[in-house]
């Protein structure tokens, strides 16, 4: 998988968002709100090919958390993005 080209996090009022620019993504009319762990695999992902294994290995490094865990919240969050249509 990979980031649709448009997508971008920026910081607005303290909040991690991802938000759409360019044309391609003009119907696009929603700000993807971002909890710390999410926005750190987004910034990581950025032009690279990922699956939720990549996500994993990802919040391993960074956080303790169990590697379980760390794989079924990366497919939870793989599918949340995927469902929102930010990332292929």
């Amino acid at each position: 998988m990979k980031i649709k080209t448009g997508f971008e996090l920026r910081d607005v009022c303290g909040e991690k968002v991802i938000i759409a620019t360019g044309i391609e993504n003009i119907d696009f009319s929603r700000m993807i709100s971002l909890n710390e762990s999410a926005a750190f695999l987004w910034e990581n992902i950025q032009d690279k090919e990922f699956d939720a294994g990549t996500l994993a290995e990802l919040l391993l490094q960074e956080y303790e958390v169990d590697k379980a865990d760390a794989l079924a919240d990366s497919q939870k969050l793989l599918n949340e993005w995927l469902e929102c249509g930010i990332i292929e």
